[in-house]
């Protein structure tokens, strides 16, 4: 990567694809294969934990399974905090990037060998892996462009296009080979989409201009020194704990942990946040955009939350409540997961379109309105499945239940996820941004945690309780997203502060 290497880099100004960075491709791209390889291995991991021993599954409990599911994917975005931390002060994005995705490879490949042990093994590398590549290339994204471009917001649009294509051919491939070869087969595929996005990368990288080649606030010597122990001492006593666990010494209950986990996810964040607010020397105008950051975040916790149901209990619904007979053929239950993604390729050119529409024409509404119209979006989609396990209790239902609950939580998911991301490159100082954006990649990790405990509600065995399941996500998503709204109307004002005020900065900087 020698020849990324240099200074800090300025906002691209290539504009030739389509008025947008020729970069956007690579980190599309390399994006693309590696959430084909997350969401292929994610779409499995509920279906697998629950099966039969005798079907190649690990006979785990329902609500022990929904609670592992959520402690890996909230840990697979809480080290998106560290992760951006590293980049920012000691490597820099693009090597966060490619170090992050040859983790993420090595842990689809250890998940291939069919070992009980050697799978929760696999789960750890997956989560040290992202934790570095995720933060890291949404961050560079938001390099891409000045902060006045337009073009951000569609930019942003575009980047989630790739990431869908990725999770559509994830659930496809992941999916066919679990029912016709096994699960392990599955993980293997995952190991050649991230593969795959690493070669893209390498020999693409030059189109970033430099971009998140270095370290926007490198440490001193002596700070990357202490920085380095301080990973070496956490990796030690990451596999200290791993090998007790493998040898039965230390035992974990998977619910009692997730509920100290989302205690303390929010307790770091928390504090994590008023450091940055109090202790960052930040000016009177980046509080006011912390403040917008802040709105933003709970919005996207909650919005994650309810969202994040896809892996676990509408994955579970989808595989013993609904009908997947078409014809003489049984859908895959990790095929139902298609429906958001290709959603998402379908509705994602209209959003893009629409926001630039509206920039257009001024009336382009602030970031807090935005992501509190997706939530109430989202929120609705669980009023459907009010009806649909309703339904459920006179026997298997159709699949339109579940189409219908994906829709509209892919257009909550369009009016929220790519905006919070560009809002999250606009409003965080630019000093802190991928710090910043590994702080807004745990509000995944908190909502991930938080849709865990949430799903352990969800038991086959007692279809009448799911209607009250699906009623709690809807009042609390609907609630939140209509205070997100109003709160929204308030800080609008404060979003353009900070975008005229980074727009100054960069003019001046040259």
């Amino acid at each position: 990567m020698s020849d990324t290497l240099g200074g800090a880099a300025q906002p691209s100004r290539d504009t030739r694809l389509f008025g947008h960075p020729m970069g956007l491709l690579t980190v599309s791209f390399t994006e693309m294969w590696e959430r084909m390889s997350y969401y292929g291995m994610r779409a499995l991991l509920v279906l697998f934990m629950t099966a039969a021993i005798a079907e190649g599954g690990l006979a785990i409990g329902t609500a022990t399974a929904v609670a592992i599911y959520g402690l890996y994917t909230a840990s697979v975005y809480f080290m998106g905090l560290p992760g951006g931390w590293i980049a920012d002060r000691m490597i820099g994005s693009q090597k966060a990037i490619w170090y992050g995705g040859i983790i993420i490879m090595c842990g689809h490949i250890v998940l291939a060998i069919p070992n009980d042990k050697t799978f929760f093994l696999g789960l750890i590398l997956v989560v040290l892996g992202t934790g570095l590549l995720k933060p890291n290339i949404s961050a560079i994204v938001g390099q891409l462009y000045g902060s006045a471009d337009p073009h951000r917001d569609s930019g942003y649009a575009i980047y989630y296009l790739g990431i869908n294509i990725g999770s559509l051919i994830g659930y496809t491939i992941c999916g066919a080979l679990y029912q016709s070869h096994g699960v392990h087969w599955a993980f293997g595929a995952s190991a050649i989409g991230m593969a795959l996005g690493l070669l893209i990368f390498w020999f693409t990288r030059g189109s970033l201009k430099g971009a998140g080649a270095e370290p926007t606030s490198p440490l001193t010597e002596s700070g990357r020194k202490r920085g380095w122990s301080f990973i070496a001492l956490f990796l030690a006593g990451l596999a200290i704990v791993t090998a007790l666990m493998f040898a039965g010494t230390l035992k974990i209950d998977p619910i009692v942990a997730s509920k100290y986990v989302a205690v303390t996810f929010i307790g770091i964040f928390l504090l994590y946040f008023f450091w940055v607010y109090f202790k960052g020397n930040l000016n009177a105008v980046e509080k006011k955009g912390m403040w917008a950051f802040f709105l933003i975040c709970i919005a996207s916790t909650m919005f994650w939350s309810g969202f994040e149901q896809a892996g676990s209990s509408l994955n579970l619904f989808g595989q013993d409540f609904t009908d997947r007979m078409m014809g003489d053929f049984e859908l895959p239950t990790a095929w139902l997961q298609n429906v958001n993604p290709a959603f998402i390729i379908l509705l994602t050119p209209f959003f893009a379109a629409f926001w630039v529409w509206l920039g257009r024409r001024m009336m382009t509404p602030g970031y807090g309105l935005k992501c509190g119209v997706g939530l109430i979006i989202m929120g609705l989609g669980f009023v459907v499945m009010i009806f649909a396990a309703d339904a459920a209790s006179q026997g298997k239902v159709a699949i339109f239940w579940l189409v219908l609950t994906y829709f509209l939580h892919t257009v909550g998911e369009l009016t929220l996820s790519p905006i919070a991301l560009s809002a999250v490159s606009k409003l965080a100082p630019p000093r802190y941004l991928g710090q910043m954006m590994g702080m807004f990649i745990l509000t995944y990790s908190m909502g991930s945690i938080i849709a865990g405990l949430l799903a352990g509600g969800f038991d086959p065995e007692n279809v009448a309780d799911m209607p009250d399941l699906f009623k709690t996500i809807a009042t609390f998503a609907i609630g939140v997203g209509a205070v997100v709204f109003l709160i929204g109307m308030f800080t609008k004002g404060w979003e353009k502060e900070v975008e005229d005020a980074n727009a100054k900065a960069e003019i001046s900087a040259g």
